[in-house]
């Protein structure tokens, strides 16, 4: 059996790397969110120019993993669960869904730069009883941690058990939902519909459903830690590299090829909708960078100087720069737009503007007595 020591050069009791995962996967969460007013807006999808285009597609197909990078760090620190169901639970409700109570309030109350118009609290209110508010669309996330946090105290007796090669047929199987967003699209071509293998109008839950989604992630971040073992940089690029090349070339390649080429691109969402089918996080290409980012953070283990001064900080309330940074992103777009930058330098400057002010500000708030419950 691999040793299921993996590299965790300890700080203070902390997986050091997994610390700079939770950096990186911030700033690249707010890097898409800063592209996003390239391809979106006016009646749903707007692209100005082939630049942008261009810019949307090179940029944010290398970005996606972003999410995926979270739920994996989630299952490497917390699976197997080290406690009873209910302890679980308690910990995670004060980390997670006090803190998500208290945001959706905010940004159903409080209208950031551009949201203004037609701003209306009671609507926002009345929504939070079924779902996220479209002023807050990044919270989705929250939303699945939860479902996936539900879920972590049937699957952790299962992991413990199951060996190597019962991991590795679960992952076979995830890795074949990856493609379900494609075999959608065939199935449209074919039937006009795009139902799949058991699927109707009055039936959601297909062949792969109980297979799908970000359970994968959560076992494959499991499989990582338990059976790979310390790998060298050799072996981490030999499998990483071709990953991510392979990933990026379906996640970009798709949304390129699918692009009308006519512009300004003026449309409905849908749209956008259709571009980013390889853009789903649960889709091939987004799955295998995903890989590749996880495996080569993970050897990053330096615990200097840097790490105790900046990385580590910022880690420590990483979820707080995840749940205030829409407030301060749209802010700092509408100032950026006016100094006549480039694309990508319009989105790297609004990004490092954003993911600064939302550190310092966090950092702030963490001094403040209780603040576990608005930043997690």
């Amino acid at each position: 059996m691999i040793s299921r020591t993996a590299t965790e050069a300890p700080q203070a009791g902390r997986i050091v790397f997994l610390d700079y995962l939770r950096f990186i996967a911030c700033f690249m969460v707010i890097l898409v969110h800063c592209i996003e007013p390239f391809y979106l807006g006016g009646e749903g999808t707007q692209i100005r120019n082939a630049t942008d285009a261009a810019w949307s597609t090179f940029l944010d197909s290398a970005l996606r993993a972003a999410v995926p990078l979270f739920m994996m760090a989630s299952s490497y620190l917390l699976l197997p669960l080290k406690y009873d169901s209910w302890t679980f639970f308690k910990k995670r409700f004060t980390r997670v869904c006090i803190p998500l109570i208290v945001w959706t309030l905010l940004y159903a109350l409080i209208p950031y730069p551009g949201s203004a118009e037609g701003f209306d609290r009671g609507a926002n209110l009345q929504r939070l009883l079924v779902n996220f508010n479209p002023h807050a669309g990044h919270l989705w996330f929250l939303y699945m941690l939860v479902g996936v946090y539900l879920i972590m105290p049937v699957i952790s007796p299962w992991l413990e058990k199951e060996s190597k090669r019962g991991e590795e047929t679960f992952l076979a199987i995830w890795g074949l939902t990856t493609l379900v967003p494609f075999f959608r699209q065939l199935a449209v071509s074919i039937t006009g519909s795009p139902e799949l293998w058991g699927e109707a109008s009055w039936n959601e839950y297909g062949t792969l459903y109980y297979m799908s989604g970000f359970i994968g992630y959560v076992v494959l971040g499991h499989y990582i830690k338990t059976w790979l073992g310390d790998l060298s940089w050799k072996k981490t690029l030999a499998i990483a590299i071709p990953s991510w090349i392979v990933g990026y070339a379906v996640t970009a390649g798709w949304f390129w090829a699918k692009m009308p080429k006519e512009f300004p691109l003026d449309g409905p969402i849908d749209i956008a909708v259709y571009l980013e089918t390889s853009w789903q996080f649960c889709a091939f290409g987004v799955a295998l960078t995903t890989l590749a980012y996880f495996l080569i953070i993970r050897k990053i283990t330096a615990d200097g100087a840097f790490y105790r001064r900046i990385i580590l900080p910022v880690s420590k309330v990483s979820y707080g720069i995840y749940l205030m940074h829409m407030f301060v992103l749209i802010f700092f777009n509408m100032i950026v737009s006016g100094w006549g930058l480039s694309t990508p330098l319009h989105i790297l400057v609004t990004a490092c503007l954003t993911f600064v002010t939302c550190a310092v500000l966090a950092k702030a708030v963490s001094c403040i007595p209780g603040s576990k419950y608005i930043l997690g």
